[in-house]
């Protein structure tokens, strides 16, 4: 099964005009489906942190029900490579538009079930079994989400702003989190605490069906890329693309994961884990860093493009090694601030800390995308950025969980940060910068 011949030609012909609305329609379905797909993310989270652990797990410990809420939280992560690998062969054989419609539903109608969900008084070991189940199907879907998001703007703009087209998905993580994490505070500050914990955390997950609906309009309109209209037409698709973009361009893969440590780690923290950290201190309540997340989230709608676009101008290898060694910086101070100070400068830690990940999140997209030849992207691309997953931000809350428990200092988790760090700075240094090549020529990309 391929691309149908109507919309290739109709893809590689369009009219300068026509590009134009197909360049606008492509950003807002790419940032609008991210937006959704994470929202959904971004609620699970917010719930693993807050609600699940005495819901799905009552019998545990006050620390294992967090470990075991957090460990399902992981297995997302864990499914992101398997959802890559899935959806870049599709998405590298049929084209972007049509698998990216598969993927939105799959991530809202898990979503929608988690908000129906029972707890363990009531089903018993079911209920944490199903939500483990779910969860592995958020993660499929949202392996395979990104990468295609992305290379819906990215290959049909202007290639001289890859970067800031690229970012428009980037954008939908800020939104998402803005959706979830405001749904979840305005929830949990007007519902007394048992009405909170015995269904109004359910309303927002069953919100998602009305967001697909919205994400699937807008994603029906599109046409696929000129960039993989015209591989298709010039018959240089792959058969197998996951198998030979492993073979040929594994490094590339590897580097791209790798890259994303010090963006990815750090982002769970500084958006989950703190939401556990702070509240610890018997002055601070859950809604306060709600808040401070939320405000971090809603800057980043602005600089996310503000740095993507200057990765444009100056390269995007510049501005993200600085969002890497600008979060190396702040490891220590951060926690020394959460654990010490008072209100006022612990709200502005945490937005420090998510302007410290929009100088890498927005180049970000671009510079995965551009490291891997048209007919081959979409199943590079997300393979690399989703493997870091694994190892980066699935792992991320568990661990910070387990070193604070184990050691009694966060500072270890600033240890952790700062190697997640050198990691990518490694990465970044040893990665070839295509800001300024010619992304659809793949002789570029030849052994």
């Amino acid at each position: 099964m391929t691309l149908g011949d109507n919309e290739v030609t109709q893809s590689v012909q369009a009219s300068s005009g026509d590009r134009r609305v197909q360049v606008r329609r492509a950003a807002l379905a790419g940032s609008i489906g991210t937006t959704i797909e994470w929202y959904d993310f971004f609620l699970y989270n917010t719930a693993a942190a807050l609600v699940f652990p005495h819901l799905f797990f009552p019998a545990s410990s006050s620390y294992a029900g967090v470990m075991q809420s957090f460990a399902t939280y992981a297995v997302g992560f864990a499914a992101r490579p398997i959802g890559a690998a899935i959806f870049g062969h599709w998405g590298d054989r049929l084209g972007r538009k049509a698998t990216l419609i598969v993927t939105l539903l799959l991530m809202g109608l898990s979503s929608a079930v988690v908000g129906l969900l029972p707890g363990a008084a009531t089903i018993g070991i079911a209920a944490p079994l199903i939500l483990v189940l779910l969860r592995l199907v958020q993660g499929i879907a949202i392996g395979g989400e990104w990468s295609g998001s992305v290379l819906l703007a990215m290959e049909w703009g202007d290639q001289r702003r890859r970067g800031l087209l690229a970012s428009f998905a980037q954008v939908g993580v800020p939104v998402g989190l803005v959706l979830g994490t405001g749904g979840m505070t305005l929830l949990s500050a007007t519902l007394s605490p048992d009405a909170f914990s015995s269904w109004g955390w359910r309303i927002p997950f069953l919100l998602s069906l009305v967001l697909v609906a919205i994400g699937l309009v807008i994603r029906l309109r599109i046409l696929e890329t000129p960039m993989f209209a015209a591989a298709v037409a010039a018959k240089r698709t792959s058969k197998a693309p996951v198998k030979d973009v492993v073979r040929r361009h594994w490094r590339e893969i590897l580097l791209s994961a790798g890259l994303r440590f010090s963006e990815q780690m750090p982002f769970y923290l500084f958006t989950s884990y703190v939401l556990l950290y702070v509240v610890q201190r018997p002055e601070f309540s859950k809604t306060f860093v709600l808040n401070a997340v939320l405000v971090g989230a809603a800057a980043e709608l602005l600089l996310i493009p503000l740095f993507s676009q200057l990765s444009d101008r100056i390269g995007r290898k510049q501005v993200y090694l600085t969002g890497a060694v600008l979060t190396g910086v702040i490891a220590f101070p951060y926690f020394t601030v959460l654990t010490h100070s008072g209100h006022a400068m612990i709200f502005l830690a945490i937005i420090v800390s998510l302007v410290a990940h929009s100088m890498q999140y927005g180049p970000q997209a671009a510079l995965i995308g551009e490291s891997f030849p048209t007919h081959l992207r979409y199943g590079g691309a997300g393979l690399g950025y989703q493997l870091a997953s694994v190892f980066a931000g699935g792992p991320a809350p568990l661990l910070a969980v387990w070193l604070l428990h184990t050691t009694g200092t966060p500072y270890s988790i600033s240890i952790y940060i700062v190697a997640s760090v050198v990691v990518t700075v490694l990465c970044v240094i040893a990665l070839p910068d295509r800001s300024k090549a010619d992304i659809d020529d793949v002789a570029v990309y030849a052994r």
